[in-house]
């Protein structure tokens, strides 16, 4: 269950992370911040193509469930 980034729970501290750290800057450098959103929308985008994923295994899985009990 991974992600271009690794684990769908890893994607999620990563992106924990990523919101501490805009939550604990006095002053945001912008270069880097931009930098930080990047990252967070690619974990975003790759953790949302695996639910995808395994959305569509669990219903493959149902199919074949409902169709054995048949």
């Amino acid at each position: 269950m991974t992600t271009k980034n690794g684990s769908l729970g890893e994607a999620l501290k990563k992106l924990e992370g990523i919101t501490d750290w805009f939550e604990n800057q006095e002053e945001i450098d912008v270069e880097k911040a931009l930098e930080k959103v990047k990252e967070g929308v690619a974990l975003v985008k790759s953790s949302k193509e695996r639910l995808r994923e395994v959305e569509n295994e669990f219903e493959i899985v149902k199919r074949e469930l409902d169709g054995t009990a048949s």
